[in-house]
């Protein structure tokens, strides 16, 4: 047992990154890839199965929980954003600087992509059985698996109106959540409540596109289909349709940010910084009045004397 303990110290000692934005990003990715893994599983279980192993509630709650098992996963070492959309968010606002954006982006496509590979493998067998496996469209699809793609009603218009709501919509409720000043989330409990999010806007907006609203959950799948077999069509399917999960998100990103700002978030900072203010200028006053004394006292012992 000593000598297990000795050689794993060792390999802690060799493998330990102390450079802190390198070890966030590692996180992230770990986190992005729990989230599309159990995700993705839940949407290849409905598909392959023709759906007895599955329904469109059952997908939603994958996704949601999966979102919390990544956040508890990372969330002490990165803050969980498991998406690029939240980490461009929290730049806006200052909570975050701007050098984690491009590095969080990256290792959270690597995580979405890993992730896909894990659940192409898994169901790999599945998948050859299935007929037309690796078609895109159609009845027969299974793109969708992986990556989004819009329903037959959805034009890209209203597509991009999707994205743009759905990823509003999750960064108003995060930005709450994560708001010391505005009915706080007990310390432990934010994954949950991300992850309730998240089901909740799968529920009532899933319908028209799969509700991506993270550029890294559709983007990192959607490169592995195009080198696992797919090919390149998944990037032209429906008139370019991939450019809409990767680039919506972050236009709702910055309109879910100032509309929770512009309604809640300056509101309450401003009531914590005018009582700031208010108790430094009482505290100030108190000293002013106790010097006052303080030399009024002593001229009273010299005129005494």
């Amino acid at each position: 047992m000593g000598r297990q303990k000795i050689y794993l110290d060792k390999l802690a000692r060799f493998f330990q990154i102390r450079n802190m934005l390198l070890r966030q990003a590692l996180a992230e990715c770990l986190g992005t890839l729990i989230l599309v893994m159990f995700g993705c599983g839940a949407v290849a279980q409905l598909v392959l199965s023709g759906g007895s192993h599955g329904m469109f509630l059952t997908v939603n709650f994958a996704f949601g929980f999966a979102a919390t098992l990544g956040i508890l996963v990372c969330g002490q070492i990165s803050g969980g954003h498991l998406n690029p959309a939240v980490t461009f968010a929290l730049c806006l606002l200052g909570r975050e600087r701007w050098r984690k954006f491009p590095m969080f982006f990256l290792f959270q496509t690597i995580g979405a992509f890993f992730g896909a590979a894990v659940i192409f493998g898994m169901y790999y067998d599945a998948l050859w059985d299935y007929p037309g496996c690796f078609n895109i469209t159609g009845e027969t699809a299974t793109a969708g698996i992986f990556a989004t793609y819009p329903g037959k009603h959805l034009t890209i218009v209203n597509g991009f109106f999707d994205q743009i709501i759905g990823t509003a919509a999750l960064i108003v409720c995060i930005l709450a959540i994560v708001d010391p000043y505005n009915n706080p989330i007990p310390q432990g409990l934010e994954a949950f409540t991300v992850g309730f999010v998240v089901l909740v806007i799968g529920l009532s907006m899933g319908f028209n596109s799969g509700y991506a609203v993270n550029p890294a959950r559709d983007l990192g799948p959607r490169l592995f289909t195009a080198v696992a077999g797919w090919g390149s069509a998944v990037f032209t399917a429906r008139n370019g349709w991939f450019l809409v999960p990767v680039f919506a998100p972050f236009l709702g990103a910055i309109i879910g940010t100032m509309i929770y700002q512009m309604m809640v978030g300056f509101h309450v900072e401003g009531e914590v910084r005018d009582q700031k203010e208010n108790t430094e200028e009482e505290n100030l006053q108190l000293n002013v009045n106790s010097n006052s004394n303080s030399k009024s006292n002593s001229n009273g012992k010299e005129a005494n004397c």
